[in-house]
Formats: structure tokens, C-alpha cells, sequence
């Protein structure tokens, strides 16, 4: 699982790495995290204060596991069907790649490897964002939509600020739009196949109605058909940090 920051608002980059291999769950943090340094002052996170260093623990990390609810809330149940996960469901890594485990404290946002079935499609399924912009007529378009009805995405450019930043916007096969994809889907992977709708397929998984949060309100599922050098997540900004780049604060682009 990757952790990725939008460290100012323009920009986001993916600084690091959690995993588990069932027995203990490790942090490494990635060369992006050295990029978001380099770029924009990005220091590391109080609870990783080296950037060369695996970390280790026999429990999920508190930076991790306070982006999930308590099971004991009464509001737990909600939680899952929001996700469209079985009431049965406690694993943490899965429900953290699920919800992204964003909080209003900071910028930080937690996204899965695709899941590749056993064609050969890689699937990924997430939150539309930024439905706050949206005008009200959007909203309520949004709560009309049905599982399984097509969706789009489709590369923008926004200036803001005297900076020119590219969106991935999401909308309905007539053109309305619905919300914007996460930006860890603004990837160049994705970007070249996007309009390429006999090997890439985004439909509505589920809408949440309220009082669902508005964060919760869409969740869409984006499968890839496999080949052609579809490799999302694999470049160099996505690879753990070796100890002689941390030493010589190399920024790799």
C-alpha cells in the first residue's frame, strides 16, 4: 500500500510505502517523499523521522490506524456499507485502501496497488473527490446515478495561482461532471489509456446517500485490461529509498 501527500495544494507526490507480511507491518519511506523535500520542504513524518530506515511494528502503525473507525462505534456498520465491504469485513490494510484514510488534519491519503484478477485486469476502486466545488444540480445528479452505469475520465488543465494544474476530471458518458479522480490516478500509466474505452472501463460502484459523508458520496470502480506496458505505479518516484540516496539527498526524477 502507497501513502501519498498533497503537500501544497498544487502538488502531490508518493512518499511511502506500508506493508505487511502478516506477522508485522513495515514503513519505508519512497523516493518521492526526497522529491516533496527537494521541491516543496516536505519533512518526514513525525512518526518516521529517518528517511533511509524500514520501520517495523507487530501492530499498524497509529498514523494508520487512527484513519479507520473504532469497530465499537455505533456508526461502524455504516462505515462498511459506505465502503460496499461485508459487515465481516476487519482487515485493516484493506479497509484503509478502501476509505484512503484521509483526515481534515492533514494531507495525507493511503492508496492500494491495483488488483490484478486472474484475466489479466487490474482493478482499482475509489472516491470521487472534490464533490464540494460541484453546483447543487450535480449533487443531485450524483444521487441518481445507478451500480454499474458508465463513467469518464477526462484530463483537464486548472490555472491556480499562476499554476497550471492538471485534473483528472470525472463525469457521465453525456458530458456532466461528477466529481474529480483521486490524484494518485493522474498518472502517466492511466493518462495514455483513459480514452481508450475497449481496454479501460469506469463505472459507478455505489452511491451513498445521507448522511453518508460527502467524501463517501460516489465510489467508483476503474478496471484496466492488462498489457500493452500498463505498469501504473512503477516508476522510480514510487521505489523505497536506498541508504546511499538518503545520504547523499539525491532527488530523482
Amino acid at each position: 500500500m502507497l501513502l501519498g501527500t498533497n503537500y501544497f495544494r498544487h502538488a502531490w507526490f508518493p512518499i511511502g510505502r506500508l506493508t505487511s507480511d502478516g506477522n508485522s507491518y513495515q514503513f519505508a519511506y519512497t523516493a518521492g517523499a526526497i522529491v516533496a523535500q527537494r521541491q516543496c520542504g516536505f519533512k518526514p513524518l513525525w512518526s518516521f523521522p529517518d528517511w533511509d530506515k524500514v520501520y517495523e511494528s507487530p501492530e499498524l502503525f497509529s498514523i494508520f490506524s487512527n484513519r479507520l473507525l473504532r469497530p465499537s462505534r455505533p456508526d461502524y456498520p455504516d462505515f462498511l456499507r459506505w465502503l460496499n465491504l461485508s459487515q465481516s469485513e476487519n482487515d485493516s490494510m484493506f479497509l484503509l485502501s478502501r476509505s484512503g484514510g484521509q483526515r481534515v488534519t492533514d494531507r495525507l491519503e493511503v492508496f492500494p496497488p491495483p488488483e490484478v484478477d486472474e484475466d489479466g485486469r487490474s482493478h482499482f476502486h475509489f472516491f470521487a473527490r472534490e464533490l464540494q466545488h460541484l453546483p447543487q444540480k450535480a449533487l443531485s445528479l450524483i444521487d441518481r446515478l445507478q451500480p454499474g452505469d458508465l463513467l469518464r475520465a477526462v484530463e483537464i488543465e486548472h490555472i491556480e495561482n499562476d499554476y497550471i494544474r492538471r485534473i483528472l476530471s470525472l463525469s457521465t458518458v453525456d458530458g456532466c461532471r461528477v466529481g474529480n479522480c483521486p490524484k494518485y490516478l493522474v498518472d502517466s500509466d492511466f493518462l495514455r489509456l483513459y480514452q481508450d474505452h475497449e481496454r479501460v472501463q469506469i463505472v459507478v460502484e455505489q452511491v451513498n446517500l445521507s448522511p453518508a459523508p460527502q467524501a463517501f458520496r460516489l465510489l467508483g470502480h476503474l478496471a484496466v485490461q492488462g498489457g500493452g506496458g500498463f505498469q501504473p505505479f512503477s516508476s522510480s518516484l514510487y521505489q523505497p529509498i536506498f541508504s546511499e540516496l538518503a545520504a547523499t539527498g539525491a532527488t530523482i526524477l
